[in-house]
């Protein structure tokens, strides 16, 4: 598969699963490989070699490719990050489905943990930005250490996940700008004028202010240490009896968000993020 191909296939949708030999397979499943007879040189090492399912996708011509990351690639967390080299994809025939596999090593020069906190309100149109790019995250593999989680509005719930220790937070959510519709962008979150006796009595367990999270968190003792949002500009809230469902330049900015945070977690577990102090 080119380059190109390739970039054609990265632009397709997940697919949720696929049945092999009988089975219903997903992300996260584990598989042998089992390449068929005639393949190129990357086939005949991996033959027969135990990997983990990151993604099911469809090309351009609407077949369907099973993405896996093999368990014994010393960049399996590379691959887990989506970044190319050390993902492998294969026609689901390829592929048997094992049970009793020990599970795969984890990498010791992942030590960050990174949590990817999903926010917003899904009956207020855009607002549900954040819900909508958290669910597409959760069907995908990250290394060990980074957690994915669909918040919603539940905002105790995100101040007693931020009291675990994470060294990055990403927040997902819209985010008003002067920019167009749709458009999205990371900025980091100062906290050195964080206040937590503003706003920390008035978090509702059924309401999302971020500020006052992050205010209730750190006065429950917190050590919150580098927060950013990826943020996109909504378009509309919808009106006062609520609205479902995303608007079009929004929706249209879920896979440029989900990549940008793939990116994001690379650079931080590589050492690449902050970029400056």
């Amino acid at each position: 598969m080119n380059e190109w191909e390739w970039h054609l296939l990265e632009n397709k949708a997940a697919c949720d699963s696929v049945e092999i030999q009988g089975a219903c397979l997903r992300p996260g499943d584990r598989v042998q490989l089992n390449p068929r007879k005639g393949g190129d040189i990357f086939d005949l090492a991996l033959a027969g070699r135990i990997a983990t399912i990151e993604s099911i996708e469809q090309d351009y011509e609407g077949k369907l490719h099973v993405c896996v990351i093999v368990d014994d690639d010393p960049g399996r967390d590379v691959g887990l990050l989506r970044q190319p080299g050390h993902r492998f994809f294969f026609a689901p025939a390829e592929l048997e489905l094992v049970t009793n596999a020990p599970e795969p090593p984890v990498s010791e020069t992942v030590s960050k943990k990174i949590l990817i906190a999903g926010i917003g309100n899904i009956f207020l149109g855009d607002d549900g930005f954040g819900v909508e790019v958290a669910n597409r995250l959760l069907q995908r593999s990250f290394p060990h250490g980074v957690r994915v989680a669909d918040f919603g509005i539940r905002g105790f719930d995100l101040a007693c996940a931020l009291m675990e220790g994470y060294e990055f937070t990403i927040l997902v959510d819209a985010y008003p700008g002067d920019a167009a519709p749709g458009s999205v962008s990371v900025l980091e979150v100062f906290l050195d004028n964080l206040d937590s006796s503003q706003g920390a009595g008035v978090v509702e367990p059924h309401a999302m202010n971020p500020l006052n999270v992050l205010r209730l968190a750190a006065g429950m003792g917190a050590e919150l240490q580098r927060i950013y949002l990826v943020g996109c500009v909504p378009a509309t809230l919808g009106p006062e009896e609520g609205q479902m469902g995303l608007s079009e330049p929004v929706r249209a900015a879920i896979d440029d968000a989900v990549q940008l945070v793939d990116s994001l977690v690379f650079q931080i577990l590589q050492g690449d993020w902050p970029r400056t102090k």
